[in-house]
């Protein structure tokens, strides 16, 4: 998706445990910013946090993209993660709580889900992930 003049983008390099923590932070500082309650902005900071983790974990480096979104009757905070990493290969599997392909509770990805208002995620094994997630301003 092309930002929009109502948009506004920043990236993250995502390759490091360091990496993680500005995400987290850089993700709740524009979620304070747009007037996010701090429960919601704890929220975002932790999918962006579980979202950046999984991306070191699994496919070593990557990105996120988070987006303000305004259409002018209402405003959200859009996270992308993406990765060219393994992949996931059965999507279904990984949304369920308690998987885990990893040292994990395997509450990443549906923990996640149930924090934000949206969620979207596309893999291909061998092609890596892409997550999408929306948090609307209430």
């Amino acid at each position: 998706m092309t930002a929009t003049a109502s948009e506004k983008v920043v990236g993250c390099r995502i390759a490091s445990d360091a990496d993680v923590v500005s995400a987290r932070q850089l993700g709740r500082k524009i979620a304070g910013e747009m007037g996010f309650s701090r429960s919601d902005q704890a929220l975002i900071a932790t999918s962006i946090s579980e979202l950046a983790r999984n991306i070191v974990n699994y496919a070593k480096l990557g990105w996120i993209e988070i987006t303000q979104l305004d259409s002018g009757r209402r405003q959200g905070l859009k996270v992308v993660a993406t990765d060219k990493g393994p992949g996931i290969a059965d999507l279904a599997v990984a949304m369920s709580d308690g998987f885990s392909t990893g040292n994990s509770l395997g509450l990443g990805l549906p923990g996640t889900r149930r924090m934000v208002d949206d969620f979207h995620i596309a893999s291909e094994p061998g092609k890596g992930v892409e997550v999408i997630v929306v948090k609307w301003l209430r």
